[in-house]
């Protein structure tokens, strides 16, 4: 995962009108509803404290797949490079799937301003404990790291919103540009960092520089919490009734047992590694988005419309979980890629593989004020189908891309960092045309018993790609990892080809094709 992929969990606009929208300004602008061109101050505290964050988590993405397959004697955990691969993606699929219980955890029993400050904390222990040198703290630090993550991402966005009133949608657009610019220069920043000090120096300082990094970002969330108290309520919007907390007490209990009991199962069978772990928690990451779509299609507190708009979403969903099954496979086999198959000498020294986790970002920065204005001019011309199939054939065209360079590769040669650079730039630019538009659909099409469910319901695509994603890397002992790329390439650039080919059937269903025709064209998508 890169930061460029932070925009479609955030629930805001895609990229906007950039950073240069405005001064930020003190508290109360809209808690008192004035119009003004400055910002609430408080913005300043959320933007510098995501930034802090999202340092910390690329920075020890950045190294992590490197640290797991790197032998014991140089440091590392010693895992097969599937396995590593495996861990790295699965471990990015469940801090998306743990944005659906950190939203309502926040919601019903925290309160989001309490949300992101004890997220911060479980992450930075879960960091904390990864510095330390014996291998024992890793899984240990990693799963509060998901744990703080899930708790502290999707409620830090949705502090950004807050800060504005209802009506003032222009300088909430704004603030969510300024608030992504700061995950964006965060993730270019953190690899550079966190990734010279883990290659270079010692795995375990570089998980020491992420820990620090929330560190900075809590401290200035704190002193900055004066800010938030006065635009932002911190009780949960709706409260646990006593009742209501003892059914979740009952519900976690419950939990916990069949957890133990399927740990204490694989143990007695013997299967209790961490391939087949990563294989469990592959499967929950299918199940669980597939369940949650499929209990909303069955609640009779949707009607016939909302069910149509809701099939017509499925199509959409299997789209972006298709584009994260490739475009996050950054993280784990095109890492691995660079540090064994390319040559990485610039100007006479050798980059940290690492380093090339930055690219995805910075093309981000680069890119989005582009098409920003790319989609205001020419945008209303291009449906929300449309532009999920140019996402599919872009990033499809990457793994082909991909595949060329594996085969060069193949025989021993060094390809060159330029490979990559291009590769990067065509997944950024399908990113830029799928990741705006995701969270504005998911409102346009949700039921609307279900609204605020289905923004969860969105991070979830990204949660299920990642995880299968994980384990495809895999098959490079099977086929090969020139084929590997070739199929997985060819694979999504079918389904984009097909999206692009429904597009005039997609839209009556999404509801932006011409009225009249919905009755005609609804047979597409199947009950």
């Amino acid at each position: 995962m890169n930061a460029s992929m932070d925009m479609q969990k955030e629930p805001g606009p895609g990229p906007g009108p950039g950073p240069g929208s405005g001064p930020v300004s003190g508290p109360g602008s809209a808690a008192g509803g004035k119009k003004n061109k400055r910002h609430p101050r408080g913005l300043a505290t959320l933007v510098l404290a995501e930034l802090w964050e999202r340092f910390s988590l690329y920075g020890m993405v950045a190294i992590l797949v490197h640290f797991l397959a790197a032998s014991r004697g140089h440091g590392g955990m010693g895992l097969h490079e599937g396995t590593a691969e495996a861990v790295e993606g699965v471990y990015m699929a469940m801090i998306s799937l743990l944005a659906l219980p950190g939203g309502w955890i926040a919601d019903r029993f925290l309160g989001a301003r309490r949300a992101v400050l004890w997220g911060g904390v479980v992450i930075m222990a879960g960091h904390a404990l990864m510095a330390l040198p014996d291998p024992v703290f890793v899984w240990p630090g990693l799963v509060l790291i998901v744990i703080g993550t899930g708790l502290l991402k999707p409620n830090i966005s949705a502090l950004v919103g807050r800060l504005y009133a209802p009506e003032d949608d222009q300088r909430r657009d704004s603030g969510y540009s300024i608030f992504y610019m700061g995950i964006n220069l965060g993730a270019v920043i953190a690899p550079l960092v966190v990734g010279y000090l883990g290659e270079e120096v010692n795995w375990h300082l570089g998980f020491g520089a992420a820990a620090v990094g929330m560190a900075l970002g809590l401290v200035q969330y704190v002193l900055g919490g004066r800010r938030l108290a006065a635009q932002l309520r911190s009780e949960p919007v709706v409260a646990l009734t006593p009742a209501e907390r003892a059914k979740v007490r009952r519900t976690s209990s419950y939990g916990l047992v069949f957890t133990a009991a399927l740990i204490g199962l694989l143990a007695a069978a013997h299967a209790l590694s961490i391939d087949n772990i990563t294989f469990v928690l592959t499967l929950v990451a299918v199940v669980v988005p597939a369940g949650v779509l499929f209990s909303m299609y069955r609640s009779p507190k949707i009607d016939t419309v909302e069910k149509t708009r809701l099939r017509a979403y499925v199509w959409l969903f299997l789209a972006a979980t298709l584009f994260w099954l490739v475009y996050d496979q950054m993280g784990n086999e095109l890492n691995l890629f660079a540090a064994q198959k390319t040559d990485l000498s610039l100007l006479g020294w050798h980059i940290p593989a690492s380093w090339t986790q930055s690219l995805p970002s910075l093309f981000v920065i680069v890119l989005a004020p582009l098409f920003a204005v790319f989609w205001v001019r020419r945008g209303k011309r291009m449906s929300t189908p449309l532009k999920f199939g140019l996402a599919l054939l872009l990033t499809g065209a990457s793994f082909v891309v991909m595949s060329g360079a594996a085969a060069i590769a193949s025989k021993g040669v060094k390809v060159s960092l330029m490979w990559l650079v291009g590769v990067y730039v065509i997944q950024v630019m399908g990113e830029m045309c799928l990741s705006p538009v995701g969270l504005s659909v998911t409102t346009k099409l949700a039921p609307r018993a279900f609204t605020n469910q289905m923004m969860g319901v969105w991070f979830l695509a990204a949660a299920t790609g990642d995880a299968i994603g994980a384990q495809l890397p895999r098959l490079d002992a099977v086929i090969g990892q020139s084929w590997n790329f070739l199929w997985q390439g060819a694979m999504v650039i079918a389904a984009g080809a097909v999206m692009v080919f429904f597009t005039k059937r997609l839209k009556v269903l999404t509801g932006e094709a011409s009225k009249g025709t919905e009755t005609r064209e609804a047979v597409l998508v199947p009950a």
